[in-house]
């Protein structure tokens, strides 16, 4: 209790491990859990069935746990799960998920998340992400490992963003943003892949090489999505260092909806 201010009201239901800080004014509701090691600042509240992992770093003024903003929503005991060593900064806004989209808004691991960052229901957000300043994500929106989402970049309700991707500023996403790719503009548009990303996480050149392919076939030869598959699967056997590469590219244009297509 010597690390929880005193101006703090923590619910006694709520389960802090003894190594959690918690700062001035803070207020945290009777069904949250928190793990060893997570610090959180001044003036935050964490409501409703909120889990939070070890080693997160929660800076002052966030609202994580509220009821999400959808008029159908009836009280139903959803949940927001958030995972370990997270960095989430200020004015940040992470809703509980609703009963028609699992239940569940989750946070993986590692991530970066700037202020004024907004994470509605049913959002699903994988591990090493960044989130720049104002990002703000519409329910069921999924977001892969390693994405980089340029400040202000909107993103519609029940799109998915592949892992490695990377938005500009102010990008405006309508569509499915494939693996890989970096896109810009209102609404967005593929520029290119992120190949420095890659680069900097230890793709070697045969995986690279495999992923300019991809974008070949998506974005520079005039086919359709389902003549771009089938070129991007007969690319696994030419390179088998990058066939996880590829059937990570497939498996999510395969779940592609050809009412909201890819980002073109």
């Amino acid at each position: 209790m010597g690390l929880i201010h005193p101006t703090a009201l923590v619910d006694p239901g709520a389960e802090l491990d003894s190594s959690v800080s918690v700062g001035p004014y803070t207020v945290i509701g009777p069904h949250v859990k928190v793990a060893a090691g997570t610090t959180i600042g001044a003036h935050c509240v964490i409501e409703g069935h909120t889990t939070i992992g070890r080693d997160n770093r929660i800076f002052q003024f966030n609202s994580l746990g509220a009821i999400p903003q959808d008029k159908k929503y009836a009280g139903e005991p959803c949940e927001l799960i958030i995972g370990e060593r997270n960095t989430i900064r200020e004015f940040c806004t992470f809703n509980i998920g609703s009963p028609g989209g699992g239940a569940v808004t989750r946070v993986g691991n590692d991530n970066w998340i700037m202020a004024y960052v907004h994470l509605a229901h049913d959002c699903i957000v994988g591990n090493h992400t960044i989130f720049a300043n104002n990002t703000q994500l519409a329910g069921h929106v999924e977001v892969g490992d390693w994405v980089i989402l340029g400040g202000f970049t909107v993103a519609h309700q029940f799109i998915r963003i592949g892992a490695h991707g990377m938005t500009a500023m102010c990008s405006l996403l309508f569509a499915d943003q494939p693996p890989f790719v970096m896109s810009q503009g209102q609404p967005a548009q593929a520029r290119s892949m992120n190949y420095e990303g890659l680069r900097r996480r230890g793709f070697s050149a045969p995986r690279i090489a495999a992923v300019k392919a991809m974008h070949k076939a998506l974005y520079r030869d005039g086919l359709t999505l389902d003549q771009a598959q089938e070129r991007i699967a007969a690319l696994a056997d030419a390179t088998p260092e990058a066939q996880p590469d590829i059937r990570m590219m497939l498996d999510f244009l395969g779940k592609t909806s050809p009412q909201r297509g890819i980002v073109r």
